[in-house]
């Protein structure tokens, strides 16, 4: 018997009687992070690691029967050892271990490998199956440095500033824009979020999560404030009558898919600025290689053509279908496709 199969209720322990991102309504659920696509509502009950807790009972509600635990601490269940490690994905998110009479699986959920200074950065674990997702699984999707990306925010921000603009930032409220508030000048003007930022913020921020104080945009901050200023809002903001009160802006928006062609014409932005929570192509193959995982199963993303290029580097390697998501919902909200363009082909 395999200590996890796939079902039609998400990933499953029969030994434990747990299962691991349930998209369907379970009793037992262990959360790898507090993105919707991995956290439902519903479940009977919840384990996720400290940090996700006040993100999860936002999103989920107050009274959810929740347990949490810190990285490398050990819950036993019917025999098997699980234990929750950092993924670096997002603050809180985790890979899940799972050890049953010497047999070893992890269940990455959603990952980078490059630390980005907010979350706890990701640590290979060994085990003898590994399930990784390929939200990024091409060898054209390779990002550039934080530092840099950050610096062209600047730059965009300062000549925005210098014609008198606003500058309005999109990037989603949980992950991506703690990033972009963590490492903003305050020399240039001043910032502010929308109100989705600053619940996510605060939240984390009262959990011990070392971020940075914000400032909400409000209805009493006169309009002249938003000149030169740089604003902080999540996709479903664009286009809405809430932006209209800051007046002359320019719009850049911070995705991964900023790589793709089109992407930042399709949703009419100035800029885009090429910054992902994910693995890339790179990232993806350290992190497998790091595991010295045998099998590995590849979830969402580009897994037929990820599983593909690992197994003719000799790894017994599948796809798993389930219902996560990665950054697809950016693809929607951005208006971007996958380019048809973008050769598929498995090798670098």
């Amino acid at each position: 018997m395999s200590l996890l199969t796939f079902t039609d209720r998400g990933i499953y322990c029969p030994q434990a009687d747990v299962y691991i991102d349930p998209w369907k309504r379970v009793e037992k659920a262990v959360i790898t992070h507090a993105h919707s696509d991995h956290a439902r509502w519903g479940m009977g009950a919840y384990l996720s690691h400290y940090y996700s807790a006040p993100i999860l009972r936002q999103r989920l509600g107050q009274d959810i029967r929740l347990q949490t635990v810190g990285y490398g601490e050990t819950r036993t269940v019917n025999g098997v050892h699980i234990s929750l490690h950092p993924a670096g994905h997002i603050p809180g998110s985790a890979q899940v271990r799972l050890e049953y009479q010497g047999e070893i699986w992890v269940v990455s959920g959603d990952y980078k490998v490059v630390a980005d200074g907010i979350s706890t950065p990701f640590e290979p674990v060994r085990c003898h199956t590994f399930i990784t997702e390929s939200t990024f699984g091409l060898p054209v999707y390779r990002w550039q440095p934080q530092e840099e990306v950050i610096g062209e925010i600047h730059d965009w921000w300062q000549a925005n500033a210098e014609a008198g603009k606003a500058s309005l930032l999109i990037g989603y409220a949980l992950g991506k824009a703690q990033r972009l508030l963590q490492y903003l000048r305050d020399d240039i003007g001043p910032v502010y979020v929308h109100g989705a930022i600053a619940l996510v913020q605060d939240a984390l921020r009262s959990h011990g999560v070392p971020l940075r104080a914000v400032t909400q945009v409000t209805p009493d901050i006169p309009k002249e404030a938003y000149r030169k200023s740089l604003i902080v809002a999540p996709p479903n903001a664009i286009g809405s009558a809430w932006t209209r009160k800051f007046g002359a802006q320019s719009l850049g928006m911070a995705s991964g898919w900023m790589s793709i062609r089109g992407a930042r014409r399709r949703r009419a932005a100035d800029r885009g600025f090429v910054l992902s929570d994910h693995a890339d192509w790179d990232e993806l193959n350290q992190a497998v290689e790091a595991t010295g995982a045998s099998q590995v199963f590849v979830t969402h993303g580009y897994s037929d053509l990820f599983a593909r290029w690992l197994r003719e580097k000799g790894l017994d390697a599948g796809v798993v279908e389930t219902q996560f998501e990665g950054e697809l919902s950016e693809i929607n909200e951005s208006g971007a496709e996958p380019d048809p363009e973008v050769k598929t082909e498995t090798a670098p």
